[in-house]
């Protein structure tokens, strides 16, 4: 008997400590977290070049910090200012930009470092074979049309062009309006619209069934795959304030697509915007001057 007694004290005392353990676990982090840098896979380029594609992990859930490039945000060897984000939006975003390295890059390593709040994490730029990037492996991880039929028609990626100069000059909370070119091969053909009964995660798309929707998809992403055909999505790149998108993502009609945005404080920034076909997406940048004092977004 004593040691049945002994038994159930034993259970009942562990127990607390587990549930206190997964309650740990699921405390969601609004700021004051570290942001994680990530190398998603690499592509091969025609010349016979390569990109080293990277993304990240905000680990907060509304905090975007901003991480200046110099000891705090940089890459190794080579230059330290690849190109990367300086401003972190919350959580997961992926294949947010690329680092073209020559064709004899072989073994060698590209390294981001990023630290922050006292963390520091790198993420390793490599070549190796099971890292190689396709269509459907971005699809897939992007929550989009992740299916091998994605392939059945050779997919181009949209261009994107920023109809701006690409140095503008603006006031401090003062809205400027930025016109973005795109186009697209077509590929793929958006889902069709649905009547009543229709499964609405299936889509025939090339005539092939398709899911349109993965069991779990990415809804942290600030740049979401497109549904609806090519789209572009304003993002704030570089740059000390709070940038306000209005809007941030639209459907590009009669191949344009704009938006008004708004800075809350002088420096030096860069917008993003991305063409988006709902497989993979395309960057351009624009870098506006910020003037006058810092004003209430």
């Amino acid at each position: 008997m004593s040691a049945l007694v002994a038994a159930l004290m034993m259970t009942t005392s562990t127990r607390p400590s587990a549930q206190l353990g997964q309650q740990i676990g699921q405390i969601r982090h609004n700021s004051g977290q570290n942001v994680v840098p990530v190398f998603e896979g690499w592509e091969k380029n025609a010349d016979g070049t390569f990109n080293l594609v990277f993304g990240y992990m905000n680990r907060n859930y509304a905090e975007e910090p901003e991480i200046p490039i110099g000891p705090d945000n940089n890459f190794s060897s080579g230059p330290a200012d690849q190109g990367q984000a300086t401003h972190f939006y919350p959580r997961r975003q992926q294949f947010m930009f690329k680092v073209k390295v020559p064709a004899d890059f072989g073994k060698k390593e590209l390294v981001w470092t990023l630290t922050r709040n006292g963390q520091t994490e790198k993420a390793y730029g490599t070549l190796m074979m099971e890292e190689q990037l396709t269509d459907v492996v971005i699809s897939e991880n992007r929550g989009g049309l992740g299916n091998d039929s994605v392939t059945a028609k050779p997919n181009r990626p949209p261009t994107i062009s920023i109809d701006e100069l690409s140095t503008r000059s603006v006031p401090a909370g003062e809205a400027v309006t930025l016109t973005a070119t795109a186009s697209d091969d077509g590929v793929p053909s958006p889902p069709p619209q649905r009547g009543r009964g229709d499964n609405p995660n299936v889509a025939i798309v090339d005539g092939v069934r398709l899911l349109t929707v993965r069991e779990r998809p990415i809804t942290q992403a600030i740049v979401k795959p497109s549904r609806q055909g090519l789209a572009v999505t304003w993002t704030h790149w570089r740059g000390p304030g709070k940038v306000t998108f209005d809007p941030t993502t639209m459907a590009v009609k009669d191949g344009k697509a704009t938006t008004r945005v708004t800075f809350s404080e002088p420096g030096t920034y860069v917008i993003r915007a991305y063409a988006d076909d709902g497989i993979v997406a395309t960057p351009a940048d624009v870098t506006i001057n910020v003037t006058g004092t810092a004003k209430t977004p």
